[in-house]
Order: C-alpha cells, then sequence, then structure tokens
C-alpha cells in the first residue's frame, strides 16, 4: 500500500459558485428598476447635449434647414461685446458667490455648533429662503424692498435719504440681483456646514478650548481644515450653478439696462428666442458647460491629490 503525503495529491480546482436562480432573479429586478432611469436620462439628457454639440457647427433659426458654418458661431460670439459683458459678469457673479455666502454659512454653521438651545429653530430659518420659490423670492424684493415707491427704497427717500432703485442703475443691477439670490442661498449653505461640523470629533474641539484658543483661531486651524472636502465640494458647485445662472436675472432685470446683468444664460435664451439664431445659442451653451467641466475636473484632481496624500 503506498502512503502519499498531502503535497503529493494534486490540488482539486474549487468550482466557481454559481449564483442560486433566486440571486440571478434578484439581479434581473435590479436591471429592470434601473432601465426607466437610463432611458429618462438618454432621452433629456444625452440626446440634448449631443443635438446642442452639433447645432453648435450650424446657423439655424429653428425654421429653415440648417447650414454647416463650422466655427462661424464661436467667432461670431468672440466678436460679440454682449458676450463678453456676460462672460465678465458671470465672473464677477462666482467672486460674489465664492466669498460672501461661503464666510456667512461657515459663521452661522460654527455659531450653531456652539448653541445649546434653539439649533432647530435657528436652521429652519436659515433655510426658509431656500424653500421659497425664486419667483417670489424675486417678486417680494421688487415689490417691498427695491420699489422706489412703495418698498424701502420708497420709504427710505420719503425720509430724506437719497436711494435709487439699484435694478434701475447700470453700475449697481447685477449686484442688486446678487443680492437677493445670496440671501436665498447662503442658509443652505449654513445647513450644510453644520451638518459637517458636527462630524468633527468632539475631542479637538475641546483640546483647542484647553489651549485657550480663541473664536477666530478654532475656525481656521480647526473647524475649516475638519470640513475642508465639505467646502471644497460646496465651491465647485458654486462655481457650476454661477454659470447656470438664469432665473433670477431673467425675472428682474431681464440682462438690463443696456445688458448690465446679462450672463451667458440669459444670453443664450435671448438668441434662441429672441434672435432665432439656435446655433449661436448653442455655442453659447458650450461654453457655459466648458466652464462646468473645468470645474469639474478641477474638483476631481483635489480629490484624487488628497486620496494619494
Amino acid at each position: 500500500m503506498t502512503v502519499h503525503n498531502a503535497a503529493d495529491v494534486p490540488a482539486v480546482a474549487a468550482e466557481p459558485s454559481r449564483p442560486r436562480p433566486k440571486e440571478r432573479g434578484s439581479a434581473t429586478i435590479y436591471r429592470f428598476f434601473v432601465v426607466p432611469t437610463l432611458v429618462i436620462n438618454f432621452a433629456i439628457i444625452l440626446i440634448p447635449a449631443v443635438l446642442t454639440v452639433i447645432l453648435a457647427f450650424f446657423r439655424w433659426d429653428g425654421i429653415s434647414a440648417p447650414e454647416f458654418i463650422g466655427f462661424g458661431n464661436f467667432t461670431a460670439l468672440a466678436d460679440n461685446r454682449v458676450f463678453w459683458r456676460a462672460l465678465q459678469n458671470n465672473i464677477i457673479w462666482t467672486a460674489i458667490f465664492l466669498t460672501i455666502p461661503v464666510a456667512m454659512g461657515l459663521v452661522a454653521a460654527s455659531l450653531l455648533l456652539i448653541l445649546r438651545r434653539g439649533r432647530t429653530l435657528l436652521q429652519a430659518i436659515y433655510f426658509l429662503p431656500v424653500i421659497i420659490a425664486t419667483v417670489i423670492t424675486a417678486r417680494i424684493w421688487q415689490g417691498m424692498i427695491y420699489n422706489p415707491q412703495s418698498g424701502i427704497v420708497g420709504l427710505m427717500n420719503r425720509h430724506g435719504f437719497e436711494v435709487t432703485d439699484p435694478l434701475a442703475s447700470t453700475s449697481t443691477a447685477l449686484f442688486g440681483v446678487a443680492t437677493v439670490d445670496l440671501w436665498h442661498w447662503w442658509g443652505f449653505l449654513a445647513v450644510i456646514f453644520f451638518a459637517a461640523l458636527r462630524q468633527v470629533p468632539i475631542e479637538q474641539i475641546e483640546a483647542a478650548r484647553l489651549e485657550g484658543a480663541t473664536y477666530p483661531q478654532m475656525m481656521w486651524y480647526v473647524l475649516i481644515p475638519a470640513i475642508r472636502p465639505t467646502i471644497m465640494l460646496m465651491m465647485i458647485m458654486t462655481v457650476i450653478w454661477s454659470f447656470l445662472v438664469f432665473d433670477f436675472i431673467f425675472i428682474m432685470t431681464q440682462g438690463g439696462p443696456a445688458f448690465s446683468s446679462e450672463v451667458l444664460s440669459t444670453l443664450a435664451y435671448r438668441k434662441a428666442f429672441f434672435e432665432l439664431d439656435v446655433g449661436g445659442a448653442a455655442a453659447t451653451a458650450l461654453v457655459i458647460s466648458l466652464f462646468g467641466l473645468a470645474a469639474t475636473f478641477l474638483y476631481l484632481r483635489i480629490q484624487a491629490r488628497e486620496g494619494d496624500e
């Protein structure tokens, strides 16, 4: 009788486990629920995006046959002073919303972290402007604040203060609309930042207090570094949304007076529906998309670098 060692016995390859019928059925059900989402995304996102890219290289008024003109629409944009004014306004808008509401949100969130009572009430107050419809918010500010007869501006004029409607001046129209959107937006950042701050280990905060850190030092050296990923995400989203801004400007000024509050979105709308220049509108939309893609790429690069560290 021959005795074999365990090492001499050839290993038997384990057969791969086959999915059970129940598991296969579950996978089929999951795919079935994913299909409607893919169809909707394909219909309302992918197809319009591809058509926009194609139309950017055609001259088309929406009625007659499209005419291929290559980069003609982009050349026309480069020669259009209104386009450069709109782009400048978008950059100014982005600079405003990357600083003021972010700073306000951070301060409000840190104060909520310190408070022991009334947090829920303050969060509701901060978030209230966000849930009010854009049209209602714009009309409230136009009628109750900026109106030179019946609003706060008119009240100040009747009491001897020389105040003009900011929406009626070419030098203040953009900032007047930005103020309304800022009031509508900063509370959202405050609530997001507060949710992130609540995840900061309490030991870090208590250690900073024991070391005698002041409130600005606590913010700069403890809290802000701890929620940096959240801040970066909100800032990147702010850049994207700043180049997509349309509603408040169109409702309150429609890009006026004299294109002083025109942005790329209102310019694209004007070209498509007033000038019947669908190709120029598509080219403008592509410019907006390029800024959004650049912001997304920057965020991914930052995330990848932090992941490597």
